[in-house]
């Protein structure tokens, strides 16, 4: 997929796109003055280029040009840190996806400690939808917790738990197995928050012992091996598309 350089483009959209910042963000950034176009500062952030064709430098670096758009799902493994660089030296997503030659990033984060489904792209626009709370995209979790999950825990997860921004969470929950040691569940949400599983199970007084994400959106994991990944198809994309209003 490629974008069309000839268009001109509002500037913040052009720095989304090229996987820079938010639009809010690049609006900010231009009336701060940091953004230069053809050697002009510019502050107004309705202003318009072409992207591909106009110098457009931000803090003094040109950013980069309208490339062939990637989209592609990783099996994230445990151990990995979903940023682009970390400062305690820890194994980054993006080392997993090296070989490309092509710089990609995350589509939200998967913590440190939980594995399964990733995606990741060069597509500003794209990446900040399917993570924006408007759109309220699922993401169904396969959760292993310690101990006999009892059926009003389940019933407090689905009807919605306080945690401690003092907001309601709530999930779809099916329960897959219940043993004394351990129970299997699966989880759906639309908030997307930091560690929002672990901490919804954690109110209601039970310990995530395992934890991998299966589906975002409409895509599933399917038999994607840990640590490998692969290109979305043509009709994956739009199909997620569709449900942030992308298509």
């Amino acid at each position: 997929m490629f974008l069309n350089p000839e268009r001109p483009r509002r500037l913040n959209q052009i720095l989304s796109l090229a996987g820079l910042t938010s639009r809010r963000k690049a609006d900010e950034w231009i009336k701060s003055g940091r953004v230069v176009i053809n050697g002009r500062t510019v502050t107004e952030p309705g202003t318009r280029a072409v992207w591909g064709v106009d110098l457009i430098e931000v803090d003094g670096t040109a950013i980069p040009g309208p490339s062939e758009r990637l989209y592609l799902m990783l099996n994230k493994p445990f151990g990995y840190v979903c940023s682009l660089s970390d400062p305690q030296g820890r194994p980054l997503v993006t080392d997993l996806v090296r070989e490309l030659g092509e710089r990609v990033y995350p589509v939200g984060r998967l913590d440190f400690d939980t594995m399964g489904l990733l995606l990741l792209t060069n597509d500003g626009q794209w990446a900040h939808r399917l993570t924006h709370p408007r759109y309220r995209v699922p993401r169904t979790y396969k959760v292993t917790v310690g101990g006999r999950i009892s059926d009003s825990a389940v019933d407090l997860l689905q009807k919605g738990v306080m945690l401690e921004d003092r907001r309601m969470y709530r999930a779809g929950v099916g329960l897959i197995h219940r043993g004394e040691k351990q129970s299997l569940i699966r989880m759906t949400i639309t908030q997307g928050k930091s560690r929002q599983v672990r901490r919804m199970l954690e109110a209601t007084g039970y310990r995530v012992v395992h934890l991998i994400r299966t589906h975002f959106g409409n895509l599933a994991l399917g038999d994607l091996k840990v640590g490998e990944y692969r290109h979305l198809e043509r009709e994956e994309v739009k199909s997620l598309g569709k449900l942030v209003g992308l298509g």
